[in-house]
């Protein structure tokens, strides 16, 4: 539900940070990237790859998130978890969430970077599925694991960084007093936006370099390792490229983030009044 809301934002996301910038130029903004895509292809490019990326969810989000809770569940069993038993479970969860998830990252940053891409390298994926399939076909099922290792860092990042801290802003803004208001937070809905919210500002700085690496070793088929694409890209563009499309990773990770808590805390709500 939180990607079908914010994948346009992804894929701006991924086109900024595959986009290679001349050494010394300014990189494109996301403004730029944006009017680029639409006069190119319409404004239904920048839907690019959603199935993709609804594949992506059920299998690296479910993943991750799951697992966390059920591990949250079992350490609360025995008391109140501390926050770095909580830090523990949220990176573990996330590593087995990003190994899940690692074939369906790959068609999506694919599918989403192909439009900047010369016509005679593009994949031109259909859909998540066939992408999958064309993956294996040229790149055998050891293309499956392109990348597995920035990903998964990034993973484990990404659900320490975002899951976990929303579990801390959420524990500290319950029961505190809006500050020019006379109202107590509660477990409600205004407390999951404002701990959400800035749970997706600490996970876009966090997730930031890791992301930007991820998608540029993804969106290639060449065999170059990590460390060589990382150096040639800090080499020509500077160590700023780490941070490349952070506007655009906050302004859809933030309202994701949002969208993603208040969605979990619903529907966890709903099914406890069922079961």
């Amino acid at each position: 539900m939180a990607a079908s809301c914010t994948h346009p934002l992804d894929v701006v996301k991924v086109r900024m940070q595959t986009l290679q910038s001349a050494s010394g130029s300014v990189p494109p903004s996301t403004l730029y990237v944006i009017r680029s895509s639409i006069s190119q292809s319409g404004f239904r490019s920048l839907y690019a790859g959603l199935t993709a990326s609804l594949m992506r969810q059920m299998s690296y989000s479910m993943v991750r998130l799951g697992s966390y809770e059920k591990m949250k569940e079992h350490l609360s069993g025995e008391g109140r978890p501390s926050a770095l038993q909580l830090l523990f479970a949220a990176s573990l969860a996330g590593g087995l969430g990003g190994i899940a998830g690692n074939p369906a990252d790959i068609v999506l940053v694919r599918m989403t970077s192909d439009l900047i891409r010369q016509p005679d390298k593009r994949y031109n994926y259909s859909n998540a599925v066939a992408g999958l399939i064309s993956l294996i076909k040229s790149e055998g099922l050891h293309g499956l694991a392109r990348g597995i290792g920035t990903n998964t860092t990034r993973a484990v990042l990404m659900n320490a960084s975002q899951v976990c801290s929303y579990d801390f802003f959420k524990g500290m803004l319950l029961h505190k007093t809006l500050p020019g208001f006379n109202y107590e937070l509660r477990d409600n809905l205004l407390t999951h936006f404002l701990a959400s919210g800035l749970a997706g500002t600490v996970a876009t700085t966090v997730c930031s370099p890791a992301d930007v690496v991820r998608s540029r070793v993804m969106a290639t088929s060449s065999k170059a390792p990590v460390s060589q694409v990382l150096a040639r890209s800090i080499r020509e563009e500077g160590i700023t490229f780490l941070f490349k499309g952070w506007t655009p990773a906050f302004i859809r990770l933030g309202p994701n983030t949002v969208l993603l808590f208040v969605f979990f805390e619903q529907l966890k709500d709903a099914w406890r009044k069922t079961s």
